[in-house]
């Protein structure tokens, strides 16, 4: 079956693709309930995120459904990694900064951070927090300021906040206002997002 697809449908997405942020990133550590999960990536379509990382190495990735994602799972690219060190080497390689959610006395206030750079957030399981085996790689810790008695937000809620400061950040250092992917990349994947 062809699909037909508007000339203002492919505006659309040509016009959201150029908005994708390729170097802000999150990674997903272990986070198991399918909900937040969901609500994750719903926050990342919303605020132009173009990969997420996922690191599930003792818990097994949820099934997603549509209802609380708004179907957000199929406009942002997932890539799985096997282990911690893997997921090191290859955001590393590329220039990010790993940077973890951590109540820790090291970590430093969500305002304090630079988020216009390659930086990738880590979210850690809602019980656990961030796997031990990432700690060799991590190379700082944030934390959202609470005013309230409730030390800390939903995973969910937390990743929202986050990926607004870095919204926030960005627009004002012009960062939407330009492609980050390259040309033909834009292309090839508007030509994909079309049969979606």
């Amino acid at each position: 079956m062809r699909i037909c697809i508007t000339e203002r449908r492919l505006d659309r997405i040509r016009e959201v693709l150029a908005k994708r942020q390729t170097d802000l990133t999150l990674v997903i550590n272990n986070i198991h309930d399918p909900h937040n999960v969901s609500a994750i990536l719903r926050s990342c379509d919303a605020f132009g995120i173009h990969r997420v990382h996922l690191l599930y190495t003792d818990t097994a990735f949820p099934a997603l459904g549509k209802k609380s994602s708004g179907s957000a799972k199929k406009w942002v690219e997932t890539m799985r990694h096997q282990s911690a060190a893997a997921l090191a080497e290859h955001l590393k390689g590329q220039g990010f900064s790993l940077v973890a959610t951590s109540f820790s006395e090291s970590a430093r206030p969500l305002p304090a951070w630079d988020l216009t750079g390659k930086i990738a957030i880590i979210l850690g399981n809602e019980h656990r927090g961030v796997d031990e085996d990432l700690a060799p790689h991590i190379d700082g810790a944030l934390y959202i300021p609470m005013q309230g008695m409730v030390q800390s937000l939903n995973v969910s809620v937390a990743a929202a906040v986050i990926l607004y400061e870095g919204f926030r950040q960005r627009h004002a250092a012009g960062c939407y206002d330009a492609p980050c992917l390259p040309a033909e990349e834009l292309e090839r994947l508007t030509r994909l997002w079309a049969q979606k």
